[in-house]
């Protein structure tokens, strides 16, 4: 595409941030305007000068955005907003409950290919970039097991549904990957692990005032999906100590994916992210998708897609003639 792709920011909290600031970095881009249910004024971007907007006025900048990056959580805001915004806008989200995205991407393909338009959903980095590294573990190590880790760090995800709970004033949850299961499965030894031999869950909250610690505690360790499958410690502490201590988004892990290629030739991939900033990171993987989004738009690719649908090259600023000269 010659011209700039002119995107639009559905929500701006650290991942709406994160999505502003990649835009900076990529001059093929820019940024129309940030839409949120807040007032307006009250939105401090990184840019002072960007344009802020109510999204109950989205309707009538349907001509003026190529393409919307949906910035909610996927507890409750991206399970209505992605189809919902697909019939008007091509769009991008990340969202991440991976038992859902069967029946999400079935409502966001209905509406989009209703309305004519391009969604690509559950982007960012797991889902996203993890999901295709355990798809080309499988296709080319057909005889193994995947493995995949999360953390040390702080789940976006996971710490929004956190504050979702009623009694809750303030939250985070931190993914920690057992050290010895990641050991044996560096080593070959491909052993059988459960979900809760795998990670713990560790939650910091800060309870409203006259809030029953008994039953926040019980919402969130039974909360399906998000914390019911695993080990779930959950502590009280102070805002100020939520400022304090908890205020960084630190994240990472690995898909290790070990198998054989024949009786004497054991084989291991690993793909590792460590970051220092879990909502830049995947704000950045967003603008990428993003620019596939417009591109497949342009070319009357319509529906819903997943990374599985999206050819690389399609990512790149790069044209497919540089891509080969440079990368390949």
């Amino acid at each position: 595409m010659d011209a700039q792709v002119r995107v639009g920011i559905v929500g701006y909290g650290n991942l709406g941030r994160g999505v502003e600031l990649s835009l900076r970095l990529n001059p093929d881009m820019r940024l129309v305007g940030v839409f949120t249910r807040r007032d307006p004024a009250s939105v401090l971007t990184v840019d002072p000068d960007a344009p802020v907007h109510r999204i109950d006025d989205l309707e009538s900048w349907r001509d003026r955005i190529d393409v919307l990056i949906l910035c909610g959580g996927s507890k409750s805001d991206l399970p209505e907003q992605t189809p919902s915004l697909a019939s008007s806008f091509c769009v991008v989200d990340s969202f991440d409950t991976h038992a859902r995205i069967p029946e999400h991407f079935a409502a966001v393909d209905a509406a989009a290919r209703a309305a004519g338009t391009t969604a690509v959903i559950s982007t960012g980095w797991d889902p996203g970039l993890f999901s295709l590294q355990r798809l080309y573990g499988e296709a080319i190590l057909p005889q193994g097991e995947t493995y995949t880790f999360w953390g040390l760090g702080l789940s976006q995800g996971h710490s929004d549904a956190i504050r979702r709970v009623p009694g809750v004033a303030a939250g985070v949850q931190y993914t920690i990957p057992s050290e010895n299961a990641i050991a044996r499965v560096r080593a070959g030894e491909r052993p059988e692990l459960s979900t809760r031999e795998k990670h713990t869950r560790e939650c910091f909250v800060v309870l409203e005032a006259d809030a029953d610690p008994d039953a926040v505690r019980a919402a969130i360790v039974g909360m399906p999906d998000y914390f019911e499958p695993y080990e779930t410690t959950v502590r009280f502490i102070s805002a100020e100590e939520l400022a304090r201590e908890h205020t960084g988004a630190p994240h990472g892990g690995f898909v290790i994916r070990s198998g054989t290629t024949s009786a004497s030739a054991g084989q291991t991939v690993e793909f590792r992210l460590g970051l220092d900033s879990n909502p830049e990171f995947t704000a950045s993987v967003l603008v990428a998708y993003a620019r596939a989004a417009a591109r497949l738009a342009a070319s009357g690719d319509h529906g819903a897609k997943t990374p599985f649908d999206i050819a690389p090259g399609l990512l790149s600023p790069k044209s497919p003639d540089q891509l080969r000269a440079e990368l390949l």
